[in-house]
């Protein structure tokens, strides 16, 4: 298969293969993994749409973070770590854009109630 990617997508995918030292084609073909994966929040039952909205990572997963952030203040993480330290903050990213999808629509379906910042 052969894909056609933007330029800017491609320079996006080639500087996150450089900074995890991965191949190029694992970077894509991750990411395409995660966006085929991900549940369209639109199709959520509310009771699973609020769960979403509520999602955090778990104790373990938080705790195992900080650790690994404090390492990376202080200089000592490992090549292991780094990895590991990269896997948790991706997950943490798309947890908090799916996060912000699931809220948007609890908000449109008036299950959740409109943050007090937003604009009507």
């Amino acid at each position: 298969m052969t894909l056609d990617l933007p330029d800017e997508l491609a320079r996006q995918a080639r500087a996150l293969a450089a900074a995890t030292n991965r191949r190029l084609e694992d970077v894509v073909i991750d990411s395409v993994a995660r966006a085929v994966a991900e549940p369209a929040v639109e199709t959520l039952a509310d009771a699973e749409l609020v769960a979403l909205c509520d999602a955090t990572l778990t104790t373990a997963e938080q705790e195992q973070l900080s650790g690994l952030l404090a390492a990376q203040r202080e200089g000592t993480l490992d090549p292991a770590d780094r990895a590991r330290l990269d896997s948790l903050m991706a997950a943490y990213r798309r947890g908090l854009v799916l996060k912000a999808r699931a809220l948007k629509e609890a908000v449109a379906r008036g299950i959740k109630p409109r943050l007090s910042g937003d604009a009507a």
